[in-house]
């Protein structure tokens, strides 16, 4: 008796919570629908936009429009632009729908899907004896085995847990996967711009990048999702924003100098990766 009232007042307190953030937000009532259409005006993530309010900062919004014409994006732009919150904020979107709240965006329109996945963060399994690249692969293998045409896949850096050359093939490899065999909708965010270039040859897939102005020589992120290629991931701008030594910052930025004069030879859909590596 008192686990079933706890629990009826647990559900309570989720539909009032809901309800409350929703008034509060400007949340609005999502259109669900049977096909793979998706179609998101003015996303946002609520805990990112508290966070950001509570700071005195506005969130700005994107949208997340698929049809099967572009079902696959590949999403790159600099670190700390933004892909990351995207990706957990498109997700997130489809499934508060899907429980039947309202969603923090202008407008939804979204096709119901039968699985979620998710290939997000780095982390070891101690316990198992898994390695962090482990972990990775098992999770990917996962999706590739279970996720069907109905099914939406965000995936974060595929292949960033082992070197240059294996990761890329194995990204490349799973991009093909996805689009080729599950036909599934995608949003994969990669540093790997070679993945990039690969999005025009396929049907389905386009290139959406973060974007950044120059203001004053000094990148400034806008937050904001638009099409096209990011050209550089500013990787060297954060480590320094972290506290890294100025001399290793700059042997660092003389190091990526030398390596993007010996940069292979852009990639072509089922080419094979070049073997030889650019990682310091």
């Amino acid at each position: 008796m008192i686990g079933r009232v706890a629990q009826a007042a647990a559900a309570l307190d989720l539909v009032i919570g809901l309800a409350q953030a929703a008034a509060e937000g400007g949340w609005t009532e999502p259109q669900l629908h049977n096909g793979t259409e998706l179609a998101i005006e003015g996303g946002r993530h609520p805990v990112a936009e508290a966070r950001l309010e509570a700071d005195g900062r506005s969130y700005v919004a994107n949208d997340c429009l698929m049809e099967t014409r572009n079902r696959m994006w590949i999403i790159t732009g600099p670190n700390m632009a933004g892909k990351s919150t995207f990706l957990r904020q498109t997700a997130l979107i489809i499934l508060m729908a899907q429980i039947g709240s309202f969603v923090p965006a202008r407008h939804a329109q979204i096709g119901v899907v039968d699985r979620m996945y998710s290939r997000i963060g780095s982390g070891d399994d101690l316990a198992a004896g898994k390695s962090t690249f482990m972990v990775e692969m098992e999770e990917t293998a996962t999706i590739l085995q279970e996720a069907t045409v109905q099914s939406f896949v965000i995936l974060d850096e595929i292949g960033r847990g082992t070197a240059t050359s294996d990761g890329l093939a194995i990204a490349q490899a799973t991009m093909e996967c996805l689009h080729n065999t599950i036909a599934c909708r995608t949003l994969l965010a990669t540093h790997y711009h070679e993945l990039a270039e690969l999005a025009d040859a396929y049907e389905g897939a386009v290139s959406m990048m973060m974007d950044a102005t120059n203001e004053m020589n000094e990148e400034a992120f806008t937050y904001l999702i638009a099409p096209g290629k990011a050209g550089n991931s500013y990787g060297l701008r954060v480590a320094r924003m972290a506290g890294l030594p100025e001399s290793v910052s700059c042997r660092a930025e003389a190091l990526l100098s030398e390596r993007q004069q010996l940069r292979p030879q852009n990639l072509q859909p089922g080419s094979r990766i070049p073997h030889k590596s650019n990682d310091i």
